[in-house]
Formats: structure tokens, C-alpha cells, sequence
């Protein structure tokens, strides 16, 4: 596959995940907002979003002061912010359409449509109106078009590029919706004693990522913020986790492999496998914020080789 094709798949699937994930993170916050809690911990809260999207300097160089409508409203429509849910919806479709030969028409038509719809939603008002129902909208569309490209498309390479993409971007923010919660969690002071409040706090967290449901099936007991860390980052048979991500991108590199991948599969496969072997108590023994840090790490590092053996190279 020509190296520009395999980049136009890869990005048009990083770009959909990034806006679904960026609804996820969006929409737990508002929830978490709404909780009983003084106005300077609400502004930490969307402070800490901005901050671990490393968009906090962007937003403060455009907006005088911080508050949910204009953190909305830069991280959904504003044209300046590359990251934001329409930027990040527009550039898949723009790479959807450059390789549209390579697409089966329902991949592109959904990705069109999507595109076409946003533009009505945002222009009628329905994010001022109801921005959870504007969240929920945006993760349907990402499921929607994963949904149709696994059913429809060839497995071929095209597809490997598309799974590439997707899971190196959800584990990415995977691990960015969980270290803002568990500092937003520290800086609150939450005791070890859960409280009615901590509960919500977890829950709305867990539903973010849509684990609410499996938490209740794997653990059956009341929620821990040692439990929600084991979840998200080392259960494999939890979709979203950072362990099951990595399992789908090392699968997904070993069928694109060429000549100049090995390096990039074996750091790949060390990932995986420091995440396959842990257990939750050595990660909390080393810092559940310094984990997810270098694992972020890892994985832009791993972006990059994968961009330096297959894609057309990020420029540096």
C-alpha cells in the first residue's frame, strides 16, 4: 500500500477516536461539574481537562477567563483549536475523501454524513441547549463508522490502518481521561472512606468510558479508585483499557510489518507486555501519575516510528 493511502486511513480513524474521546472527556467533566462543590474546584476541574490536553495555554491566549461555556465551546466549534470535536470530524472526512477508492461507499457516506449532520446540530443550537445529548451524538457516529468499516470493508492492509489508528489514539486518551480524574481526586482531598459524592465522582468517570456496567459485572462491589486504575489500565478484556488497546496495536503492526518496522514492533510489544505483567499495587507503589505519564510518552514515541515506517513522515 502507498505510504500516503496508508496515512489517509490511519489519521481519518485517529481523528474520529479523537473526537469521540474528546465528547467522552467533555461530557464526564460537565457531569462531574455538577456536583456539590465550591467554584474553585469546578474551575480546577475544567482547568486540569484543558491542562492534560495540553491545550491550557491555546485557551488562555484567546480567553480571558475560564468557565464551562468557553471551554465548551473552544473544545467543540472553535475554529483555532485543531483538537476540537469539529476540527477533529472535519480532518477525518477530508482524509476520508482523499482515499475514497480504497473506502466501500458506506465508510465514506457515513463519514460524509457525519460531517454534514455536526454542521446542522452545531448550527441549530444544540450544544447550548443540551451538550450531553451533542455528546452522545458524536460517540454514536464514532461507533456508527467503526461499526460499518469492520462490516464491510476487505481485511486487508487498508483496514490494519485503520485499527492502527484507532486503538494508538484511544489508548492516548485512555490514559488522559484517567490521570485528570485521579488528580482532580487528589487536589479534592477524597478521603479513603468513599463518600455519596466520591461514589458519583467514580461512577461518572467509569460511564465516560462506557465501564460503568462491566466495573458492576468484573467486581460486584462498591467502587474504589484502585479498582477503576486496574480497570482502565490492565484488564484485557476491558475494550477501552490500556492493555487491550495495546493487544490491537501490536496484533494490527504484525500484519502491516515491512522491513524497517522491527524496532517499532519491539517497542510496541515491551508496552504490552509491561502492561500484561503488572499488577495494580506496583503501578500505585510507583505512581499512578508518573505510570501514566511515561506510557504517554511511549505511546507518542510509538506514534512517530509508526509515521516513520508506513506513513507519510510527521514533520518535527
Amino acid at each position: 500500500m502507498l505510504s500516503r493511502t496508508a496515512d489517509h486511513l490511519f489519521w481519518m480513524a485517529r481523528y474520529t477516536e479523537r473526537a469521540e474521546n474528546t465528547a467522552r472527556m467533555l461530557d464526564v467533566n460537565l457531569q462531574t461539574s455538577l456536583l456539590p462543590q465550591s467554584a474553585e474546584d469546578a474551575e480546577k476541574g475544567w482547568r486540569a481537562m484543558l491542562g492534560i490536553s495540553e491545550l491550557q495555554a491555546a485557551y488562555d491566549y484567546k480567553y480571558p477567563l475560564l468557565n464551562a461555556k468557553d471551554v465548551l465551546n473552544f473544545m467543540v466549534r472553535d475554529p483555532d483549536n485543531p483538537s476540537s470535536i469539529a476540527a477533529c470530524l472535519t480532518a477525518a472526512r477530508e482524509n476520508a475523501r482523499a482515499v475514497r477508492g480504497t473506502l466501500t461507499t458506506e465508510v465514506w457516506e457515513t463519514q460524509n454524513a457525519t460531517w454534514l449532520d455536526m454542521q446542522k446540530r452545531l448550527d441549530g443550537g444544540l450544544l447550548e441547549r443540551d451538550p450531553s445529548q451533542f455528546f452522545e451524538w458524536v460517540k454514536y457516529r464514532s461507533h456508527l463508522s467503526r461499526g460499518v468499516t469492520i462490516g464491510t470493508m476487505l481485511k486487508d492492509e487498508a483496514i490494519h490502518f485503520i485499527r492502527l489508528g484507532t486503538f494508538l489514539e484511544r489508548a492516548d486518551n485512555t490514559a488522559r481521561i484517567l490521570d485528570v480524574k485521579f488528580h482532580a481526586a487528589k487536589d479534592n482531598g477524597q478521603s479513603e472512606e468513599m463518600t455519596p459524592r466520591d461514589f458519583y465522582y467514580w461512577a461518572a468517570l467509569l460511564r465516560s468510558v462506557s465501564a460503568f456496567e462491566i466495573y458492576r459485572k468484573v467486581y460486584r462491589d462498591v467502587i474504589t479508585p484502585e479498582r477503576v486504575a486496574e480497570l482502565l489500565i490492565l484488564r484485557g478484556d476491558m475494550p477501552r483499557s490500556l492493555l487491550a488497546c495495546m493487544d490491537e496495536v501490536v496484533s494490527n503492526l504484525r500484519e502491516v510489518r515491512n522491513d524497517a518496522s522491527a524496532d517499532t514492533e519491539r517497542l510496541a510489544g515491551k508496552l504490552q507486555a509491561d502492561l500484561q505483567f503488572s499488577h495494580i499495587e506496583e503501578v500505585l507503589a510507583h505512581g499512578l501519575h508518573d505510570t501514566l505519564s511515561q506510557f504517554l510518552e511511549r505511546i507518542f514515541e510509538l506514534g512517530k516510528r509508526i509515521s516513520r515506517d508506513f506513513l507519510v513522515p510527521i514533520a518535527v
